[in-house]
């Protein structure tokens, strides 16, 4: 066969890919939080002291459901971009970056290590800022998804840093234990 894809066909290849990493990645995402324990009910972190611009509970599920989204779209059409220069080297980024996006929950509000998630998060900015580089220079549009991500770990970060300030003893806290009313 020496024809060329049509339109639709390129859509349909590129679709099958994102029928794939989306929900995998959602997915791993969701099941990173949740083995952590992460967020507003985990009794730890609740009794830490937040900074002020800490969002509700809530926004961080509906932020980062979104972000896993864009960031699956962004792999789907790199992936889709077969025979491009570069390729192996984003894909590879990428899931090194993802791998040490799902350790942040665990190692943040399992372990309780907040220095340690702390640089881990800058290390992540780092790698995410690179492989948001090398997707633009694949797919533009795969770039332009990764940027949101960016934006919110710089905000994460912000978040990271001020809970290691106004909670030195973190590490060493112990969460209250439930208490029942009779």
């Amino acid at each position: 066969m020496n024809e060329i894809a049509s339109p639709g066909q390129l859509r349909l290849a590129y679709l099958r890919w994102a029928l794939v990493t989306v929900p995998v990645i959602v997915l791993l995402g969701f099941l990173s939080g949740q083995l952590a324990n992460s967020g507003f009910g985990n009794r730890w972190f609740d009794a830490l002291e937040k900074p002020a611009l800490m969002p509700p509970g809530w926004a961080f599920g509906v932020a980062w459901t979104i972000l896993y989204i864009a960031m699956a779209l962004a792999l789907a059409i790199v992936l889709h971009a077969r025979g491009a220069n570069g390729r192996g080297t984003a894909i590879a980024l990428f899931v090194v970056q993802f791998v040490l996006n799902l350790a942040w929950s665990p190692l943040f509000f399992r372990a309780h290590q907040v220095g340690s998630a702390l640089v881990l998060i800058l290390v992540l900015i780092v790698l995410v800022a690179i492989t948001t580089w090398l997707f633009s220079r694949i797919r533009r549009v795969a770039g332009w998804l990764l940027l949101p991500y960016l934006a919110w770990l710089a905000f994460a970060s912000f978040l990271n840093f001020e809970i290691n300030r106004l909670n030195p003893d973190a590490e060493t806290l112990v969460a209250p234990a439930l208490q029942t009313q009779i």
